[in-house]
């Protein structure tokens, strides 16, 4: 599974985002911190432009990151994907059939240590690692798991994303226009 060598996931953060994004060569597109009202409108426009839409679930506003919700995005929303932090969306999204991607935060070891418990549990098709700009954890966690790991947070510059790719992340997820112009 890959995301048609799309090397960067574009993440969009606010609705000034969404036309440009619409109009880039992105087929895949990350949704952050948008309201839960505009996700049909924003699944509708992506349609129509040939995008598919990876919606954070924990970051949209008004929703809660419970069974009701993984509901909701699974059969209402219907995205490409969905990043959650909470093994319940990334079940959900499996079983229906969704791209689930685990979001994984690389605090310290204890924190390292209980992720691989979760996703021994979840499964999940990819792995976010944050921040993204330690390598070597990238390839420690995809040596460990065997699953592919996608690279976000605190990703600044282009050295940054080549970082990334070089020690296996499958996409770096990115806000910043300046890194989706330099690699698109």
């Amino acid at each position: 599974m890959s995301f048609h060598n799309q090397n960067i996931l574009p993440a969009m953060r606010n609705l000034k985002q969404l036309e440009q994004l619409l109009e880039s060569h992105f087929e895949y597109i990350v949704l952050l911190e948008v309201h839960l009202s505009n996700l049909k409108s924003i699944k509708a426009e992506a349609n129509r432009h040939g995008k598919k839409i990876i919606i954070h679930a924990d970051l949209i506003q008004g929703l809660k990151t419970d069974d009701y919700a993984a509901e909701f995005l699974c059969n209402d929303i219907c995205p490409a994907g969905i990043i959650s932090t909470r093994a319940n969306m990334i079940l959900k999204a499996k079983s229906k059939g969704i791209i689930a991607i685990q979001r994984m935060f690389l605090l310290d070891t204890i924190a390292l240590e209980k992720s691989y418990s979760l996703l021994e549990r979840t499964k999940p098709d990819f792995i976010e690692i944050l921040p993204g700009v330690i390598p070597q954890l990238i390839s420690e966690v995809h040596a460990r798991t065997g699953i592919p790991i996608i690279s976000g947070g605190l990703i600044r510059t282009e050295e940054h994303v080549q970082e990334a790719l070089n020690a296996g992340a499958r996409a770096v997820t990115t806000s910043d226009a300046k890194l989706w112009a330099a690699f698109s």
